[in-house]
Formats: C-alpha cells, structure tokens, sequence
C-alpha cells in the first residue's frame, strides 16, 4: 500500500515536471518565433507607443488676379487642443481655456475628460489668442500653427472664387476646382512619449516640412471685376431686380476678366445668409445657402431671346439662304402654321432688308430666315457652335443647354427657336456662343486659371483649353460683327454705344415661364471695338421692375461697364 503511494507520488511529480517542461519548452518556442520572426512587427509598435505625430499644416496656395494681385490668401491662426495623460491642473485648464477660447466649461470638461492621445478644443483661433494660451504653459494644452483662408474684398467674385471649410479644403468655384494644386501637403512632428503617453522632454524629434500649395494666377482682372460688380449691384437696387449677372470676357481666347452676380455673399463669412433670415431649420437653411451660393451665369438656364438672333444670323449667311440685302416684309406678325407670332412692334416694320431687321431685332425677319436654313441644318449648326455642349468653363455647376429634339421640331418650334424662345441656355454658354462668331470664327473655350507656380518658384502649370476649330468663315463673322455694330450706332442698341469707341450690341427681352406671369428678363451682349473685338460682356437682369426691355434697361448698363472698361484696357 505504501509502496503503491509512493509511486503515485513519483508518477505525479512526473506529470508536473513534464507539464513544466513543456509550458517552458513552448514560452521558449513563442520568444524565439516573436524574436526572430515578429521582431519588425513588435519594434513598429514599440516606436508606435512611445511617438507622437503632430501635423503641421500647409500654407494653401494664394489666388491672384492677372496683374499678380491678391484675391484670396491666408492668416495665421492656432488650433488648441489637449491631452488627457500630460494633464496635471484640469480644472486651472478649463477655467483658462472656457475665457480664453469663449467657450463654456461644461464643452472644455469633456474635452478634457475624455481619455483620447489628443482632443481638438477649437480651430481657427487667432494669432492674439493663441499666444496667451502658449504664455500660460499649461501641461497637457498644444498650440498648433494652422492657416485660415482670408478673401480680400470680402464679396467681390464669391461665387467665382467660392471659400474652404472647417479643414481648409475647397467648397465651392475656383477653390474646389484646382484644390489639387492649392492645398498643399501637411508635414508633421514625432516626438516621443513615456509609456503613458507624455511627452519627454528633450526627447528625440523628426520633423516632416510642410509643403505649401501652389498659388493660382487667374485671368480675372481686379479693376474690371469692381467695376462689373459696381453696375450689377447698380441694377440689382435701381430696378429692384431679383439678380443681376454680368460675364465679361476676351472674345479671342476665353479668359473672363470679371464674373458677377449679385447679390453676391461674403467669403470670409459664407454661411451667414445674406437675406438676414433667422429661424430656419437646418434643412431649410442649408437649401438656402446652396442657393446663396449657385452661380447663375453658369449654372442657371433662361430663354436668351433677341440675343440668340447673334446665332441665327450666322447660321443662314454661312449657309448662304440670305444675304444683307435681301427684303423681308414685317405686318406686325407672322402667321406660322395656325399661329399668329408677333413682332415686338406690334405695327410692324413694313419692308426692310436682312440688316435692316437685324437692326430693328424683327421676329417676322428671323422667322422667315430661320425657315429658309431648315430644321435639319439649323441642329447641324447649332451643334457647329457647340451650342448644344457645356463649355467646359473650370468652375463646377455648369448646365447644359435644354433644346427640342431635333425630330419633334416643326414648323412653329423652329420659328420662335430662330428669334431665341421656347428652349434655355447658361449665359456664359451664349455668350461663348457670340464670342465665337465675331472673334473670325474660332472657338474657344471660356476659363479663369491661368497656371499655377509653386511656392519656391521652381514648378509651373500651364492650362490650356479646347479650341480654335472653325465655327464659322470669316467672312460670315465679318458681316455679323458690322451688323451688329449698325444695331448700336443705328438700331435698338443704341443706348450700349460709348463715345469715342465703336461697340457692337444685340440687346434681348423674354418672358419666364409659365408666360403670362408678367416676369421678365432683360439682356444685351456687347463686345468692342467692332473691328476687332478685345472684350465681350453679357449683362442679364433676372425680373427687373417697372420697364423690362433689353434695349432700354440692359443696353445703357453695358454702355456704363465699357464706359470705364475701354478706357482701362486701352490705356
């Protein structure tokens, strides 16, 4: 009995020793595999564990106009935040941080109460402020340099230039567009930690530079943009118009030398609304602000009217259906079908040739030429002159022109087309339009950016656009560019004429729809000299009171624009 006790003991002690045995044999086996094979692994996280990576923000890259002056730039400003295991004084924190920051302590304990590596408090803090922050050197609070986008004449262009968010990325226009060349590559700072988290001081430190984005030169001209945007705001107040818009641009290459469209917001404080409206649901105010922001010379569509007779006219002289003598009869009306379309002078014209209806912006005129051109080469030109496309403007939100199909257009449908209703297009897509048949008949296409240069100077990009194909003969853009001269000097454009320079107009009312609501839109393109064009502009008054005609109401304020613009731009 005994001996069997003892050899259950010895078996026992066996047992454990082999168990023993075995646990050390796989420790060893695991520390040789995390030694040899996971050693690369295990040494990432240790160096994980004991650094910190600050990030150090880049400079965005400015916005300039063409003469290299500043549209939008940057600010010094901090970002504050904390950290819960360098903490020594929590309450002396928040109590600092809730006045200094204008915060309350309830928002600051929670910040600082939260058990993170590191917790925002608040961005864009000033220069000012964040320096007495740093001059109380409180454990577990960093400063960060940070950069916040500054516009330099608050809303000049808004809707052009368009602003950054919270994180300094593009929102909106020119920003989002070319967001890839202006933002720029943060750099940061490791510095390395006790197990705890808390930084060592003196501790070894590696440091990535930031790289700032590249700066934008535009083609946007700071003295055209304040005078386009002085008469659009003009109109906007003396005729109590919903909005104004005004484009002017280089008919020759496309570059908009200014793009209004008022009332305009302020870039530097973009969603305030501009109405003064309070109490909105955050639904209803965001709806607001998307239309606060939406550039209307490029997103929005509206019946050009008269203005697109610039098209028509070009279309039948370069098929050859009409010539500038050939004689028309205008009663008043013309009967298309079994519908009585009237002429703007409802007495009529009477005889007059094709530059004489041009002149007098006739209906009759344009319907008769538009019938002698034909459904079917009418699309072919339109398409031609890329009326149909989007432009390809570098601004997002471009719209695209809303016409019939080709196949259910007749007889009426061609006839109000030929004299520019019953279909929409942006205004910088007619304007392009214009553009291209008086610049001698090349296309071009319409854009602010220039190049972009780095911050060291060494590093350009050039952008270049579509265009030069041929929409129309010379020939054809000459006798459309004199004719249209003859609409100022001579027809119901006079009132866009400019003593001193020869300016060609075509002015342009329609009505919006549902028609009958007595609303109105009142336009005018005009470009000078005639002989050789050096500027376009496109004035468009969205629901003027009072007096509604292109001719009266839109054609003095392209007289007024080039009044200042020529001058300037020939001096």
């Amino acid at each position: 009995m005994w001996n069997r006790h003892k050899t259950y003991q010895r078996q026992n002690m066996c047992l454990v020793f082999f168990v023993f045995a075995l646990m050390l044999v796989v420790m060893f086996v695991r520390l040789g595999y995390l030694m040899i094979f996971r050693a690369d692994y295990f040494g990432v996280q240790a160096k994980e564990l004991h650094e910190r990576e600050r990030k150090i923000k880049a400079e965005r890259g400015k916005i300039l106009d063409r003469n290299g002056k500043l549209l939008a730039g940057n600010r010094s400003v901090s970002t504050i935040s904390v950290i819960h295991s360098q903490m020594q004084e929590p309450e002396k924190v928040i109590s600092i941080l809730s006045k200094e920051l204008d915060m309350t302590e309830e928002t600051i304990r929670k910040k600082v109460e939260k058990v993170s590596s590191r917790e925002k408090v608040k961005s864009n803090v000033d220069k000012e402020t964040s320096d007495r922050i740093r001059n109380y050197k409180l454990a577990g609070v960093t400063v960060d340099e940070d950069y916040k986008r500054e516009y330099q004449y608050d809303s000049l262009a808004s809707k052009v230039l368009g602003f950054t968010g919270s994180d300094n990325q593009g929102i909106i226009g020119l920003e989002v567009t070319y967001e890839k060349y202006l933002k720029g590559a943060d750099g940061s700072i490791l510095t390395m930690t006790t197990a705890h988290g808390t930084e060592i001081e003196n501790g070894a430190e590696d440091r990535i530079e930031p790289v700032a984005g590249w700066t934008l030169n535009t083609s946007l001209d700071l003295t055209i943009m304040e005078y386009a945007d002085q008469v659009a705001n003009m109109l906007l107040k003396k005729k109590n118009a919903k909005s104004v818009e005004i484009i002017v641009m280089n008919p020759n290459n496309g570059e908009i030398y200014a793009m209004a469209g008022v009332p305009e917001f302020n870039l530097n404080d973009p969603y305030t609304l501009t109405d003064g409206e309070e109490n909105l649901t955050e639904k209803e105010k965001n709806k607001r602000l998307n239309a606060m922001w939406r550039n209307g010379c490029v997103s929005d569509t509206y019946e050009p009217g008269s203005t697109f007779k610039i098209l028509t006219a070009a279309a039948a002289l370069e098929k050859g259906v009409v010539k500038m003598s050939d004689h028309f009869s205008c009663p008043g009306y013309r009967m298309v079908e079994d519908r009585r379309i009237r002429c703007h002078k409802t007495t009529g014209h009477g005889g007059e040739t094709f530059l004489q209806g041009i002149m007098n912006s006739c209906n009759p005129v344009f319907i008769d030429v538009g019938a002698r051109v034909g459904v079917k080469s009418f699309f072919q030109y339109l398409t031609a002159f890329h009326a149909m496309q989007k432009t390809g403007i570098d601004v997002p939100g471009e719209a695209k022109t809303i016409m019939h199909q080709e196949k259910n257009v007749g007889a009426v449908e061609l006839a109000t087309i030929s004299f520019g209703q019953s279909f929409q297009m942006s205004p910088v897509r007619l304007l392009t339009c214009a553009a291209s048949i008086i610049n001698g008949g090349k296309s071009i296409t319409p854009h602010f950016g220039v190049s972009a240069v780095s911050a060291d100077g060494n590093q350009m990009k050039k952008f270049v656009y579509p265009g030069g194909d041929s929409v129309v003969s010379k020939e054809t853009s000459d006798l459309v560019r004199e004719a249209l001269g003859k609409v100022v000097s001579e027809g119901t454009g006079k009132n866009a004429g400019v003593e001193g320079f020869t300016v060609g107009a075509k002015t342009g009312t329609s009505q919006k729809l549902p028609r009958g609501n007595g609303k109105y839109i009142a336009s005018t393109i005009g470009f000078a000299p005639v002989e050789m064009p050096q500027v376009i502009a496109l004035v468009r008054i969205d629901e003027p009171q009072g007096l509604y005609y292109g001719g009266t109401v839109a054609a003095p304020a392209i007289s007024i624009l080039f009044s200042n613009v020529l001058p300037y731009m020939t001096r």
